[in-house]
């Protein structure tokens, strides 16, 4: 008899994703006269999402030459995080993952406590891939958790790029990898339970002080009260077609940038503005960020600021952008530049 159909899914999932791991370091490794199996490590923070992962990482990296490891992340954000962390990498290693760390970060206050507490997590994520020579770093992300983004992007209002959630690889060289983006979270509950597996339920995912929690246990279901069943899949449909179109664009705007400035390497205004405005918008952004503004703190109400230079040019003073950088426009050409 096979295994449960949850955790038959949750292999599944990993095992594409490992298979696809083997492939890129065969090809790195091509010359090398021993090469070494490549290590993928999992993020855990002892959740069902992450536990199911990590169980699912254990079992199929035994039966594709694939050392298998985990990082549990303490934010030291709650009492007793501390021993928690400790908790879980020794779940880990039970699993026969080696290696396994309890990483400490401390996390600052900029962008508010979650995009903090996410910065600090996945810099600690990268310094020990790097340290460890990980070629992957799975991470627990559901179909749930990219619907929720998706909203996200909504509210915002920041553009399609927003609304295409998160990448199944992403990072540097694609380090991060999110094999359940298909999967959703009473999927990987189950695979935990019928594996009788251990999971911590964060109490910051209940509390309405976070803006995801309230869209977790308010906003999607009064909207699926609203609208019927099927909204999360729709939404998490929406985030792949949206990528799709974006990364299309992207290229669009890449290839452009390359025609709209003059021989010294400034933007000119009127080849910008014969631009379509999806395409435009997005050489001004790269342009801006180029400057100086972290990607981060750029929305698209400044991105709609600096177009105007270009579309709506009545004069008007410079537009101030995160990072103290600068945009004007100046005798046809814009100018962007910190100050």
């Amino acid at each position: 008899m096979g295994p449960h159909p949850a955790v038959a899914a949750i292999r599944l999932a990993v095992r594409r994703v490992l298979h696809d791991v083997l492939t890129e370091h065969s090809d790195n490794t091509a010359h090398s006269v021993t090469p070494q199996p490549p290590l993928v490590l999992v993020a855990c923070s002892g959740g069902a999402d992450s536990m199911a992962l990590a169980s699912a990482l254990a079992f199929e990296a035994r039966k594709l030459s694939i050392r298998a490891g985990g990082i549990t992340v303490d934010h030291g954000l709650q009492d007793g995080s501390a021993l928690r962390a400790a908790e879980v990498a020794a779940r880990l290693t039970a699993m026969q993952l080696d290696p396994v760390e309890a990483v400490t970060v401390r996390v600052g206050r900029e962008g508010g406590p979650e995009a903090a507490a996410r910065y600090a997590r996945y810099a600690a994520l990268d310094e020990a891939a790097e340290r460890l020579g990980a070629a992957a770093v799975l991470l627990g992300h559901t179909r749930d958790d990219q619907a929720e983004t998706v909203l996200l992007g909504l509210a915002r209002g920041s553009g399609i790029r927003s609304l295409s959630g998160m990448a199944a690889v992403s990072g540097a060289v694609g380090r991060y990898r999110r094999p359940f983006l298909e999967i959703d979270r009473q999927t990987a509950r189950k695979a935990c339970m019928v594996q009788s597996l251990p999971v911590w339920d964060d109490p910051h995912n209940a509390d309405p002080a976070y803006t995801r929690s309230r869209l977790r246990h308010e906003g999607l279901p009064a909207l699926e009260k609203a609208l019927g069943k099927g909204v999360v899949e729709a939404l998490a449909r929406t985030a792949q077609l949206s990528r799709d179109d974006a990364d299309a664009l992207d290229a669009w705007a890449a290839d452009a940038e390359t025609t709209v400035r003059d021989d010294a390497g400034r933007l000119e205004c009127a080849k910008l503005f014969a631009l379509p405005p999806a395409v435009r918008r997005r050489v001004l952004r790269r342009a801006v960020i180029e400057a100086g503004s972290p990607a981060g703190s750029l929305f698209a109400r400044h991105i709609e600021e600096v177009d105007r230079l270009i579309t709506g040019w009545r004069g008007q003073r410079a537009i101030n952008l995160p990072g103290r950088v600068e945009a004007h426009r100046q005798g046809g050409r814009l100018v962007i530049r910190q100050g």
